[in-house]
C-alpha cells in the first residue's frame, strides 16, 4: 500500500505545464475502436485509468504502442467486442466502448462499469439513447447486451445533460445512417474536443459545446492524428494548491476559458489570479475570505470534481462559506477526513457548511475517492505538521505522479511504499 507525506506550511513557487486531461483522452480512446487506420494520440497523461483503457482495446484486438504521451493505436485489428469483465470492473469510463463498438461492429456486450463510490451514476442514459437509435438491449445478469444492424439517425433528448451519455451517443451517432440530433446535451469542454477528434477523422458533427448537437452518419472514419488537451481539473486543483499555501505559480498548456467559473470563485475568496492566452498564475494574496455560496452543476457552472479540493481551501479561509452539490448525492465522504485535520465543517444533506479555522493539523487520513484525495493533499499543503494519506491509488487515477509535480512547485511530498516509522507513528497518534 503506497502512502503520501506531506509536511505543510510550505509556500508553493514556481512554474509547472499542465498534463493532459483524463476525462478528455478516455472517450477520444474509445472512439479510436471506430476508425480503420492508425491512429497517434499525443500527450495522453501517465495514469492509471488510461492505462486500464489501453488495457481494454488491446482485449477487443486493438495494437497499441504507448511511451513517452504518447499512443499509437491500430484498431484494423481488433476481433471481438466483448470486455473482459476485470477491466470493466476497475473503471467506470470503459462504458464508453459502449457505443463506437456497437456503432462500427454491430454489437457489444459489457459487464455494469466499476470507478469511484461518489453516488448514484446510472447509466440509463446510454441505453435509452442506443434504443432510440435501433440498438436492441438485453440487460441480465449483470451484464449488457447491444445488437445492431446498422444504427440509425434520430432525436434524442437526454432528461439530464449527461457528459458521459453525449459522448456516448455522439460516437455511436457518427456511423449511423442519417441525421441524428442530440437535444439537452453536456456543454463541457471535453465535449467539444471529442468532436474535434472525431471530426479530425471524417465525422460530420456540429453543436458541440452548446446544448444541442447534430450528427450526420458517415460510412466509415479514417485515422489521423490528435493532441489531447490540458486537464482542466488538474489546472483547478493546482490553483487551489498555490492559492491555500499563499504561493506564487505559473501554469503553463492550460486553457483559461474552460476554468472561468473556478477562477471567479478563487477571486471571490480574495485570491490573486491573471490569465493569459496558455496561462494562469496566481499570487500571494492578503489572506483567504470565506465565500458566501459555492453550487457544483454541469459546465458552465462550478465543477463536481473540484468541490473537495476547494473545500479544503475554504477550510482555513476567515468566516463561514456554504458548499452545495447538486451532481453527485455522496460527494461529501473527504469532510470526516478533513475533520481529522482540524477542519469545522457541518453537513445538511447535500450542503456544507465550512467556517475557517486558523489553521489545520497533519493527521493520518485516507482518500476515500480520487478528488477525495486531492482535497487530502490540498489541506495537507496547508496543514501545520506531518499528514499521511493514505490509499494513494485513488488520487493516481487523475493526477500523473502529484508527488513529482508539487515537489517542483517546492512542496515537501513523499511516496513511501510501506509504512515506516514516521507513518506508524502519525497511526498511532491517531
Amino acid at each position: 500500500m503506497e502512502r503520501l507525506v506531506i509536511e505543510g506550511g510550505r509556500r508553493l513557487a514556481g512554474s509547472l505545464r499542465v498534463h493532459g486531461s483524463k476525462n478528455a483522452a478516455l472517450p477520444i480512446l474509445a472512439a479510436v475502436t471506430m476508425a480503420d487506420e492508425e491512429i497517434l494520440i499525443r500527450d495522453v497523461p501517465n495514469l492509471e485509468d488510461i492505462h486500464v483503457m489501453l488495457d481494454i482495446l488491446r482485449s477487443v484486438g486493438a495494437k497499441v504502442r504507448y511511451f513517452d504521451h504518447q499512443a499509437f493505436i491500430d484498431p484494423t485489428s481488433i476481433d471481438t467486442t466483448v470486455i473482459p469483465d476485470h477491466l470493466m470492473s476497475q473503471m467506470r469510463s470503459s462504458i464508453f466502448l459502449m457505443g463506437p463498438l456497437l456503432a462500427r461492429f454491430g454489437a457489444v456486450r459489457i459487464s455494469k462499469p466499476g470507478g469511484c463510490s461518489i453516488g448514484s451514476r446510472p447509466i440509463d442514459f446510454h441505453l435509452k439513447g442506443l434504443e432510440q437509435l435501433g440498438a436492441e438491449i438485453i440487460d441480465r445478469h449483470g451484464y449488457i447486451e447491444c445488437r445492431a444492424n446498422r444504427l440509425q439517425g434520430g432525436t434524442i433528448f437526454l432528461d439530464f445533460p449527461s457528459v458521459g451519455a453525449t459522448e456516448n451517443l455522439m460516437m455511436a451517432a457518427c456511423l449511423a445512417e442519417g441525421e441524428t440530433v442530440i437535444g439537452n446535451a453536456a456543454r463541457e469542454p471535453e465535449i467539444r474536443d471529442l468532436a474535434a477528434f472525431l471530426t479530425a477523422l471524417g465525422a460530420r458533427i456540429s453543436g458541440a459545446g452548446d446544448d444541442t448537437i447534430v450528427i450526420e452518419g458517415v460510412r466509415r472514419l479514417h485515422g489521423g492524428q490528435y493532441d489531447v488537451p490540458p486537464d482542466r481539473i488538474v489546472t483547478g486543483t493546482l490553483l487551489i494548491a498555490g492559492a491555500v499555501t499563499g504561493g506564487n505559480v505559473v501554469l503553463t498548456n492550460v486553457r483559461p476559458s474552460d476554468s472561468t467559473a473556478v477562477i471567479m470563485k478563487l477571486r471571490e475568496a480574495g485570491v490573486q489570479i491573471s490569465a493569459t492566452r496558455d496561462i494562469l498564475e496566481v499570487r500571494e494574496s492578503d489572506g483567504l475570505r470565506a465565500i458566501d455560496r459555492v453550487q457544483t452543476a454541469p459546465f458552465p457552472g462550478f465543477p463536481t470534481d473540484l468541490q473537495a479540493p476547494l473545500m479544503a481551501l475554504l477550510a482555513k479561509a476567515k468566516g463561514t462559506s456554504i458548499v452545495s452539490e447538486t451532481v453527485f448525492e455522496d460527494r461529501f465522504r473527504h469532510v470526516p477526513e478533513l475533520l481529522r485535520m482540524g477542519a469545522a465543517i457541518k453537513v445538511d444533506l447535500r450542503t456544507a457548511f465550512v467556517r475557517g479555522v486558523r489553521e489545520l493539523t497533519g493527521a493520518f487520513v485516507s482518500a476515500t475517492d480520487l478528488r477525495a484525495g486531492a482535497a487530502l493533499v490540498v489541506a495537507g499543503l496547508a496543514a501545520n505538521g506531518s499528514t499521511v494519506i493514505d490509499r494513494v491509488f485513488h488520487i493516481d487515477r487523475g493526477y500523473e505522479s502529484i508527488e513529482l509535480q508539487l515537489r517542483a512547485l517546492g512542496a515537501d511530498i513523499v511516496r513511501i511504499r510501506e509504512p515506516d516509522r514516521r507513518a506508524q507513528g502519525l497511526t498511532a497518534h491517531a
